[in-house]
């Protein structure tokens, strides 16, 4: 694979991620995607290949409870983000996750989803 593009550089970064990185029932694998403006999570299991549970700034209920200043493409939207997955995780029972960068820099706000789920109680 050349690289070309700043998306096939992270591509590449996200291949060799998930090389390592796998969600098993036990541990499901918390997957981050970035847009411009909007950010996306969701929980994994790959041994069944089912998602567990997801939230992104895009849903409505999301959006409602988050303040004036957060958006999806700041800190502050990525930071709710991180509760509400955290929120969600926590009622179905699951408290350890393997966290999944999916290439992105850790750094801004896939860090601040990260950082938020844990002090929303998720261990990873």
């Amino acid at each position: 694979m050349r690289i070309k593009t700043k998306d096939d550089r992270r591509q590449r970064i996200k291949y060799r991620i998930r090389k390592r990185v796998e969600g098993s029932e036990a541990r499901p694998r918390l997957t981050v995607f970035r847009s411009v403006a909007h950010i996306y999570v969701q929980v994994v299991d790959d041994a069944t290949g089912t998602t567990l549970a997801s939230a992104s700034t895009v849903e409505p209920t999301v959006k409602g409870t988050m303040d004036t200043q957060a958006r999806g493409g700041n800190v502050a939207g990525a930071k709710a983000i991180g509760k509400t997955i955290a929120e969600r995780l926590l009622e179905k029972g699951v408290k350890r996750v393997v966290f999944d960068r999916n290439g992105f820099l850790y750094h801004g706000r896939v860090k601040a989803v990260a950082d938020a789920a844990r002090e929303a109680g998720l261990e990873f």
